[in-house]
C-alpha cells in the first residue's frame, strides 16, 4: 500500500509521500475547482466531461447543491459519483473537497432558510449563529459537502453597500462574537465530522469607496488593525478558522488577492493561520482584467500564488494552463506550488476525505426541514426583530375588528429571504441570458422561484394565523421598486375602512435587476425604495394609526417615518419562519428584544455614522450639527425597545486593576414592567487618556437574558486588561496605565451606569490572546 493511503500514519508523512508521487499537472489540479455543472449532462454525471476536466484530479467542486440544483438525495448520489470517479479512475485517487454557500442557511434545494446575518447579529445572542452553524453542518455533511463559504466577517459602516445584509454590522466586537459562534457550530469539535468555515472577505471589503461593490477601501493602518482585521484575527486565533477568502477590492493600490503582507505576514506569520486561502470567484483573473495589476493570466497566477492564495475558485482559469506555463518557464518556483499543495492535501486528510469519501444518499433527506430545525428558525427570527419605535400602539389589541395590511412585502414570500438563499439563486439562473448554461444546469422541474421556496407564510398569512378573530384586508399598494401609482387606490381604500394599518415595506434581496439589496445592488439613497415612501405619505393623510414593518437588508433613513408612524418594527430578512415571528411580536405573544447591530442614519449625507467614533468625530465643530441635519444617528447602535421596562442599579467597578489581570464589572437589572421579557445589557469601555486617540466608547461585552415581572438579575462581566489595549504610534499592540471608564446600558445612547477603573503597572506590548468578555447572569432576587 502507498504510504499516503495508510490512515494509521501521521498526516505530514501522508502529504509528503503523496506530493512526491505527483506530476506538475496533478499538483496544479489540486489548486483549482470546477463548477459541478461542468461535469453534468442533463443533470446527470457525465464521465466524458469529467475526464476532460478532472482527469488529473481536482481540488474542489463548486456548489454541488447550489449549482447542481438537485434535491438532497440526488445531490448526495451525485457527490458519490464524483468522488468515485476521482478515487477509482484517476491515477492517484485524490477525492475533491466540495464547497457551498451558507450565509443564511445551506444554499441548496430543500434546505432551511434562516434569518440573514444582519438579523442574526441583531439578536445579540451568540447561541443563534452557533446553532445555525450546527444545522448547516448536519445538512452539508449529509450531501458530502465539506466547506462553507461563510461567515462574512466584514465590518460595514456604510449601508449603501448592497452586501450589508450579509454582515454582522458595524461593530468589530459584535462581529467577532457572532462569527466565532458560527464557526464553532459549523466546524464542530471533530474535524473529521466538521465543515470548514471560510472567513470573508479579507479585509475591508465592507468599507468600499462610495459604498460601491468591488471599489477600493481607504482605511488607515491603525483603523484597519483595530476595526477591520479584528474579527478575522479572533476567528483565526480563537475560533480556529480553517479557511480565508480575500476580498475583490484593493487596499492602497494592492488587490487583496496579491497582498503578500495581508495573506502572509499578518495571516500566517502573526496569527499562525494554518488553513487554506481560497480565491473569491474569479478574483485571481480580476487582478489582470479588472485591476490591471498583472500583465496576463500567467502573471496573475504567479502574483496570487506567491502572495498566498492556495486555491482558485470557482473554476479552472489562471491556475490551469497559465500556472503550468508559469512554472515551466521558471516564473513560479515549484516549491511555491508545493507549499500551497501541502496545505490543500493536509486539509483533505484531516477531514477524512481519503478514508471516507462517500455518504449515504438514502439518509440525506431526513436532515432537512425537520421540526427541530423549523423551531430554531422561528426562535432565530423572533430574536432578530427590533422594535425601533412604539408610541404605545404595540402590542396590538385583539379587540380590533379590521386591519389593513398593505405594502409590497405584506404577502410576498420571496422577499422574506436574503440574497444568498436558494430561491434568490434560482432567480438569478432563470434571469440569465445564456441558453447554453441554462440547458446544461437547469433541471426540468425547476420552473419558477415560487416553486423553490421553503414551506412558509407571508406576513399576511402569519397575522391571520396569529389573530384569526380579526379581519385582515390586504392590498399591496405598490411594488418594491418601479411601477406606478395605479395600485395606490386599493391600498388607500383598505386603510380608510380599517381600524389601523400595518404597512409591510422595505427591500427585495438578490443579484438581479429589480432587487434593492444584495451583492452588486448598492444604493445611493437609503429612503424606502420606489414608491413606498410616497404611498406611506398618502396613507398617513387618512389619519389611521400606522405600524411600519420593515423587511429589509440594511438600515434605512427613516426620519419622516419616525415622526409619522405610530410604531416601526425592523424584521430584516427573517427567513422561513419570519411571518410567524413578526405576527407574534406585533400581538405580544413575544416581547421583542433585538438590538440594532448598525446605526440608522437620518440621511445618506451623514455617512459614515457609527457609535465608536473618535473624540473629534461624530459632530461638526464647533456647532455640533450640520446646517440642515442632526449629526446623530436616528437609531443608535444597540437600540431596541420592548414591552417591559428595566431598572439598572448596583454597579460594581474595581477602583484599580493590574495590567495583565482581569477586571470584573457587575450590575443588577430588574424587570419593572408587567410582562416577561428579555433584556440586552451592553458593556462599553472608554480609555480616557491614551498615546493615540481612542473611540469615545467601544463595545466590550453584552448579555441577553430573560426575566419575569419583578425579577432582578445580576450580570457580571469578566474581561482581561489585554482587551483594553490598542495599537500605539509605532503600531505595537500595547496596554498602558490610566483610567478607563466603563459604561453599562441598554444601547450605546442609553447608558444607565458609569464607573471608572484605574489600570496600574508598567506599559506592556503584548501579543493578544484574550478576546471574549465572559458574561454570567444570576438571579439576584426572585420574582
Amino acid at each position: 500500500m502507498e504510504e499516503y493511503k495508510n490512515a494509521s500514519i501521521p498526516t505530514v508523512r501522508r502529504v509528503e509521500d503523496l506530493i512526491g508521487r505527483m506530476t506538475l499537472r496533478e499538483k496544479t489540479a489540486q489548486l483549482r475547482g470546477i463548477w459541478v455543472y461542468e461535469i453534468l449532462k442533463k443533470s446527470s454525471f457525465d464521465p466524458e466531461r469529467a475526464a476532460a476536466r478532472m482527469g488529473d484530479g481536482l481540488g474542489q467542486i463548486t456548489r454541488l447543491g447550489g449549482a447542481g440544483l438537485q434535491r438532497p438525495e440526488a445531490s448526495a448520489r451525485l457527490a458519490n459519483e464524483i468522488q468515485h470517479y476521482l478515487v477509482e479512475r484517476t491515477r492517484l485517487g485524490i477525492p475533491a473537497l466540495i464547497h457551498e454557500e451558507a450565509c443564511s442557511g445551506y444554499l441548496t434545494r430543500g434546505a432551511d432558510v434562516f434569518p440573514q446575518a444582519l438579523g442574526v447579529a441583531a439578536s445579540f445572542d451568540p447561541s443563534i449563529p452557533e446553532r445555525m452553524g450546527e444545522i448547516i453542518r448536519e445538512q452539508m455533511l449529509a450531501l458530502g459537502a465539506r466547506q462553507a463559504l461563510a461567515p462574512l466577517l466584514d465590518v460595514t459602516r456604510d449601508p449603501r453597500w448592497g452586501r450589508t445584509e450579509e454582515t454582522f454590522g458595524e461593530d468589530p466586537y459584535l462581529a467577532s462574537r457572532m462569527g466565532v459562534a458560527y464557526i464553532k457550530g459549523l466546524q464542530g469539535g471533530d474535524t473529521r465530522r466538521g465543515i470548514v468555515a471560510t472567513g470573508k472577505h479579507f479585509v475591508g471589503y465592507g468599507a468600499s469607496e462610495g459604498g460601491m461593490n468591488w471599489a477600493p477601501a481607504h482605511i488607515p493602518s491603525r483603523e484597519l488593525a483595530e476595526t477591520y482585521l479584528y474579527p478575522f484575527e479572533v476567528a483565526v486565533r480563537e475560533g480556529k478558522l480553517r479557511s480565508i477568502m480575500p476580498g475583490y477590492h484593493e487596499l492602497d493600490g494592492v488587490p487583496c488577492h496579491t497582498n503578500a503582507w495581508l495573506l502572509g505576514t499578518v495571516l500566517r506569520e502573526e496569527w499562525g493561520f494554518e488553513g487554506i486561502v481560497v480565491s473569491d470567484y474569479f478574483g485571481i483573473n480580476m487582478v489582470f482584467d479588472y485591476h490591471h495589476a498583472a500583465g496576463d493570466k500567467d502573471d496573475a497566477a504567479r502574483m496570487a500564488l506567491v502572495a498566498g492564495v492556495d486555491v482558485e475558485l470557482p473554476s479552472t482559469d489562471c491556475y490551469g494552463e497559465p500556472l503550468v506555463a508559469a512554472v515551466e518557464k521558471g516564473a513560479v518556483d515549484l516549491s511555491v506550488v508545493d507549499k500551497s499543495l501541502a496545505r490543500v492535501l493536509t486539509l483533505k486528510f484531516e477531514l477524512g476525505l481519503f478514508d471516507e469519501p462517500y455518504v449515504d444518499p438514502d439518509a440525506a433527506a431526513k436532515h432537512f426541514q425537520t421540526e427541530e430545525q423549523r423551531a430554531f428558525s422561528r426562535e432565530a427570527a423572533e430574536k432578530s426583530i427590533v422594535l425601533l419605535k412604539n408610541d404605545g400602539i404595540l402590542p396590538l389589541s385583539r379587540s380590533k375588528k379590521r386591519i389593513a395590511v398593505v405594502g409590497p412585502n405584506a404577502d410576498d414570500l420571496r422577499n422574506m429571504l436574503g440574497d444568498y438563499t436558494y430561491p434568490a439563486h434560482v432567480e438569478s439562473l432563470l434571469d440569465m441570458k445564456s441558453d447554453n448554461f441554462a440547458n446544461t444546469s437547469l433541471p426540468d422541474d425547476l420552473v419558477s422561484v415560487q416553486e423553490e421556496l421553503p414551506k412558509m407564510d407571508g406576513i399576511l398569512a402569519g397575522l391571520r394565523k396569529e389573530a384569526p378573530e380579526i379581519e385582515f384586508v390586504h392590498a399591496a399598494g405598490c411594488r418594491v421598486i418601479g411601477g406606478d401609482k395605479e395600485l395606490f387606490a386599493e391600498a388607500l381604500r383598505a386603510a380608510s375602512s380599517s381600524d389601523l394599518v400595518i404597512a409591510v415595506m422595505g427591500d427585495k434581496a438578490g443579484l438581479v435587476e429589480g432587487c434593492t439589496s444584495g451583492e452588486a445592488r448598492d444604493r445611493a439613497s437609503l429612503d424606502l425604495p420606489g414608491l413606498q415612501k410616497e404611498l406611506l405619505h398618502e396613507l398617513a393623510a387618512i389619519g389611521k394609526p400606522i405600524i411600519l414593518v420593515l423587511v429589509s437588508g440594511r438600515p434605512l433613513s427613516l426620519t419622516w417615518e419616525d415622526e409619522h408612524m405610530d410604531a416601526i418594527v425592523e424584521a430584516w430578512f427573517p427567513g422561513e419562519e419570519g411571518a410567524a415571528a413578526v405576527a407574534a411580536v406585533l400581538f405580544g405573544s413575544v416581547s421583542p428584544a433585538g438590538r440594532t447591530p448598525i446605526s440608522f442614519p437620518r440621511s445618506v449625507g451623514q455617512l459614515p455614522v457609527f457609535y465608536a467614533h473618535k473624540p473629534s468625530g461624530g459632530r461638526s465643530h464647533w456647532k455640533g450639527n450640520y446646517v440642515d441635519e442632526s449629526s446623530s444617528p436616528l437609531y443608535a447602535f444597540g437600540h431596541g425597545l420592548g414591552y417591559s421596562s428595566f431598572a439598572y442599579s448596583e454597579l460594581s467597578v474595581p477602583e484599580r486593576a493590574d495590567i495583565g489581570g482581569t477586571i470584573e464589572v457587575a450590575c443588577s437589572v430588574a424587570n419593572t414592567g408587567g410582562r416577561a421579557s428579555e433584556e440586552v445589557v451592553q458593556l462599553y469601555a472608554h480609555d480616557l487618556l491614551a498615546d493615540v486617540t481612542r473611540p469615545v466608547m467601544e463595545l466590550v461585552g453584552f448579555a441577553r437574558f430573560g426575566t419575569v415581572p419583578g425579577e432582578k438579575k445580576r450580570i457580571t462581566f469578566s474581561l482581561s486588561t489585554e482587551q483594553l489595549g490598542f495599537y500605539d504610534r509605532d503600531m505595537n499592540f500595547a496596554v498602558e496605565s490610566g483610567d478607563v471608564e466603563f459604561l453599562v446600558g441598554s444601547s450605546s445612547r442609553d447608558i444607565r451606569l458609569r464607573g471608572t477603573c484605574s489600570l496600574q503597572g508598567d506599559r506592556r506590548v503584548v501579543k493578544r490572546s484574550r478576546y471574549e468578555t465572559k458574561a454570567t447572569v444570576t438571579r439576584s432576587s426572585p420574582a
